[in-house]
């Protein structure tokens, strides 16, 4: 990818990288712990026509709105992470992991007759061989909404921007963002969002949201094939959202930034290659809070979600990308 092509400095998003780390970002979403299993098949079972995976190692990790705040921390930056937990073996391992890349965890709660979200991915010779999940997807009640609400408006004036990452899990629903995105605009935070729901409108006062291909298809319900089909369908949710800013990430056609229902730029990926697009998104819209977070520009943000996006495909399993990986690719652009 070019960057003079689109009138952007390196040295800007070089800046911009360094002084992560005076961003705390709060992330109110769908906690996921992420184990992997790993080992080798050298034969089929005699109880059915599968392969026999014989384990090897497994790791667990931070998923879901966690693996946001992992590449915050990541990235040099402070992540305030807002979500529940179950009163689960898997729930304490989330609390390490936590603490273990020295993430506050004041804003987790347990909820105790509730799994915690568990993505198992069964992998052998670098291949996905299976994957279970343990989770509960219904609707919180209104009592927790309220105490998600409460932690929200508490850790709220500390940050600088604000990420809603919606795994469609049970946590983000209308009725919490009716509570929690007017404080964030009454406050004057970025808001992102990362979205589940097809009603895009319920994300509204948002600053910014990075569907993907699949899910704008649903919230506009124009079939995407064509390119004209993407801008067309971008261009109505802009209009029906009221939304101030559209990126749609599209795999590996790259990303479509939408600033207003004329403008509309096409970002190609840069990655060169593919291992495993496992929390890509996360990277994206981390990437995308803290480089708005430092004063660039909507299109300077995405460019470098982009650059960094590119990094963590090119690693296996769910991965994030550190300051100095994420310079030195942008000097090679």
């Amino acid at each position: 990818m070019n960057l003079a092509r689109y009138k952007c400095d390196p040295e800007v998003l070089i800046k911009a990288v360094r002084d992560f780390r005076r961003k705390r970002i709060l992330v109110l979403g769908d906690l996921i712990l992420d184990r992997f299993i790993f080992g080798g098949v050298s034969r089929i079972s005699p109880e059915a026509p599968v392969p026999v995976v014989e384990i090897e190692r497994e790791n667990t990790s931070l998923g879901g709105a966690a693996n946001v705040a992992a590449n915050i921390r990541s990235l040099a930056a402070v992540p305030i992470p807002i979500g529940i937990l179950g009163g689960d073996l898997e729930g304490e391992r989330l609390r390490e992991e936590f603490r273990s890349i020295g993430s506050p965890i004041n804003g987790l709660l347990t909820v105790k007759n509730r799994p915690t979200s568990t993505k198992t991915r069964i992998i052998a010779h670098h291949q996905q061989v299976c994957r279970t999940d343990r989770e509960d997807r219904s609707p919180l009640p209104p009592p927790m909404q309220s105490r998600i609400a409460q932690k929200f408006r508490a850790a709220l004036p500390g940050t600088d921007a604000v990420i809603v990452s919606d795994y469609a899990k049970g946590l983000v629903s209308p009725s919490l963002l009716r509570r929690i995105l007017p404080l964030a605009k009454a406050a004057g935070k970025i808001i992102c969002i990362d979205p589940k729901i097809s009603d895009f409108t319920v994300y509204k006062p948002a600053t910014v949201m990075t569907p993907n291909t699949l899910e704008t298809e649903r919230a506009s319900g124009i079939p995407i094939v064509e390119t004209r089909d993407l801008v067309r369908a971008g261009r109505k949710i802009l209009e029906d959202s009221g939304i101030q800013y559209l990126l749609i990430t599209r795999g590996e056609d790259g990303m479509a930034l939408f600033e207003d229902n004329r403008t509309v730029t096409h970002i190609p990926t840069v990655a060169k290659e593919v291992f495993d697009v496992t929390g890509a998104g996360d990277t994206v819209i981390s990437t995308l809070a803290l480089g708005l977070a430092t004063g660039l520009t909507i299109l300077e943000a995405a460019i470098l979600s982009n650059i960094a996006a590119g990094i963590v495909v090119g690693k296996l399993g769910t991965a994030s990308v550190a300051p100095e990986e994420l310079i030195a690719a942008v000097r090679r652009m």
